[in-house]
């Protein structure tokens, strides 16, 4: 049995979903989900699916190379195709802190993350133990500012040779490149905290504390060019009081980190994520 799913978004138009799925019967598929959205403000239609295709003789590449005739070229879609038999390479960018790195891997030992992780990388050498605990090669790219361009090169050539689909940066504590950012559009997936009011600097957790928060959170999001800007794809909160310590709101922060990256990734691996005009359609 081959599973597919299917990314479309294209100029809302009558008769889309009827195409779509008169085109999988035809092709003796079984939709086994199907959402769509349509953003009336821009006139936007988006659409994603999963189909089974249990017939012996089913051709990947004949199916979407017809689908790109048939239907993506009339509609002048934007699309996406992509097979459950493929696992996607994912490279993690880490430098100093450690609690999103372990949980990554815990959840990739478990079998909850379906990836590849075909190396781990940071511009510390202090998570290298981790990476060997775990068997995942590691390389240590040094990056300051004279040295930015060559750390650049080296980290594209590794992104090349071991294929990787995308990047998730574990609290990877650098800026990263105009150059891997095209390469890796809409591919980067970071993560930070986030506070209500918002505090910037070296210390949120201590303005946050001398202002009284009571709501930390964590964010996940895409990278772009504009820092922290990217289209955000996961958040969370938690509450705190006047009886939490700076170390509690820390403990509370890197907890809710975890697990919106977590969840992130997942969005992002499981194609539930579109990205248009610098915001996400997340579908269920």
């Amino acid at each position: 049995m081959t599973k597919i799913t299917i990314l479309i978004h294209c100029k809302d138009t009558s008769g889309i979903i009827a195409s779509v799925t008169s085109f999988i019967h035809q092709n003796q598929g079984n939709i086994i989900y199907i959402d769509q959205h349509v953003d009336r403000q821009n006139g936007i239609f988006f659409m994603r699916s999963e189909s089974e295709f249990v017939h012996d003789n089913f051709d990947l590449e004949s199916f979407r190379s017809e689908f790109k005739y048939r239907i993506a070229e009339p509609y002048q879609m934007k699309w996406q195709l992509h097979s459950d038999d493929y696992r996607p390479k994912m490279a993690i960018f880490v430098s100093k802190y450690d609690h999103c790195l372990y949980d990554l891997l815990g959840r990739y030992n478990s079998g909850e993350l379906k990836v590849d992780i075909p190396f781990i990388l940071s511009n510390h050498p202090d998570l290298k133990p981790i990476a060997e605990a775990f068997k995942i090669p590691f390389f240590h790219v040094p990056y300051t500012k004279e040295i930015s361009q060559e750390a650049q090169i080296k980290q594209l050539q590794l992104l090349e040779q071991h294929q990787v689909d995308f990047i998730v940066l574990a609290r990877y504590m650098q800026i990263i490149s105009t150059a891997l950012i095209e390469r890796y559009e809409n591919k980067i997936i970071n993560i930070h905290h986030s506070f209500l009011p918002a505090f910037v600097g070296a210390k949120p957790y201590h303005s946050a504390y001398k202002r009284g928060v009571k709501i930390i959170g964590a964010t996940s999001h895409y990278v772009t060019k504009e820092l922290d800007a990217g289209p955000i794809i996961e958040q969370d909160v938690t509450r705190v009081t006047h009886a939490h310590s700076i170390e509690d709101m820390v403990t509370k922060g890197r907890d809710l980190e975890k697990i919106v990256l977590a969840r992130g990734i997942k969005l992002h691996v499981d194609r539930k994520t579109m990205v248009y005009n610098n915001k996400t359609i997340i579908f269920s």
